[in-house]
């Protein structure tokens, strides 16, 4: 474990606050957010009242530790400014509202970090507005439909991060469901050196995934996906509008892989976002893919200093239930508190 991690303080945003909000505010408080992993996220109060939010990428804000990610790998570590940036034009072109770009400075000029000043959207998450006022929800999640209905007509003949395809690139890999095979396989491996119930099952687990792999069908066109699109990365402003957060792994994939997400975070309510014309063996595959990488990756980075633990640790053991279920003769459920009996 790494020593303890320091937060940003005033003095340390004010230069980048200056250069986002202008000389004549001045930057009264700053409060790190809860929940970032991959790079801090910062609120700033001004003295005029008003507030921004900063984005700061940097291995002292990153708890995964990883190595430099490899934009050509659809799945690897989402996070830094030009992932970010790539996202937003993206985003912004096809009119899906996502908090407005206030500042960006790959130069480090303000910072020893990159870094990026956006708009504050103080409306909540829809996660919070599912809790509390499920009425003015559903008016979001009807928004938010939409806007999926928009970002599944954007489509592109390869796959991959928007940072690499939209300037004519693809990813590695020779399709979607070969990559979501392949990962799934490798976290198999990770998860079965941590965890001895799946160790255990290692190669019935393998076989599996290799099976249903197997029975996906070619596809020729993707689609713009968030790709870790909860409710918690939703924000919801002044006039009940989705505002999509945490960007940086915004790709062409399969249409698939977001509302396997979805589902497994939003549950029954998921209908209200489910097109009717899904691939169910694509949706079998990334179901199963999705739950090992939720072992995996929380798994990981308990091995760090992540500070809200127990969170995790429940992530991780949610998803090994259904890993292990998947295996038994009962099919698994999907949502917490909406299983689904056709699952398989």
């Amino acid at each position: 474990m790494t020593a303890a991690r320091t937060a940003l303080t005033r003095d340390d945003l004010a230069p980048l606050a200056r250069a986002a909000l202008g000389r004549t505010r001045v930057l009264t408080g700053v409060r790190r957010l809860r929940g970032g992993s991959k790079k801090g996220v910062y609120r700033l109060a001004l003295d005029d009242g008003s507030t921004a939010v900063a984005y700061v990428w940097s291995p002292d804000e990153d708890y995964w530790d990883e190595q430099p990610a490899d934009p050509h790998d659809p799945f690897s570590h989402a996070s830094g400014l030009d992932l970010f940036t790539a996202s937003y034009e993206r985003l912004t072109a096809v009119g899906v509202r996502t908090p407005r770009l206030l500042l960006a400075d790959p130069t480090r000029t303000h910072l020893p970090a990159d870094a990026a000043v956006v708009e504050d959207v103080p409306g909540g998450s829809l996660e919070e507005l599912l809790e509390h006022d499920p009425y003015a929800a559903a008016a979001t999640l009807a928004e938010l439909a939409r806007a999926l209905d928009v970002m599944r007509g954007h489509t592109a003949p390869a796959f991959g991060k928007v940072a690499v395809v939209d300037r004519g690139g693809s990813a590695y890999g020779g399709s979607c469901e070969a990559v979501v095979r392949d990962r799934a396989l490798r976290h198999i491996e990770e998860t079965a050196d941590r965890e001895p119930r799946v160790a255990a099952v290692r190669e019935r687990l393998r076989d599996r995934v290799h099976a249903l792999a197997e029975a996906v069908r070619p596809r020729a066109r993707h689609c713009l996906v968030h790709g870790e699109l909860g409710p918690d990365h939703v924000l919801v402003d002044g006039e009940g509008r989705p505002v999509l957060i945490d960007i940086e792994g915004l790709m062409y994939f399969d249409v698939e892989w977001e509302h396997v997400f979805l589902e497994l975070r939003l549950g029954a309510r998921h209908d209200r976002l489910k097109p009717r014309d899904l691939d169910e063996d694509r949706l079998r595959l990334y179901r199963s893919a999705m739950h090992l990488s939720l072992v995996a990756g929380p798994l990981r980075l308990l091995e760090g200093d992540f500070e809200d633990r127990e969170p995790m640790r429940a992530i991780a053991e949610y998803n090994l239930r259904r890993v292990l279920e998947s295996l038994e003769d009962r099919p698994p459920g999907i949502g917490v508190r909406h299983p689904r009996p056709s699952d398989p």
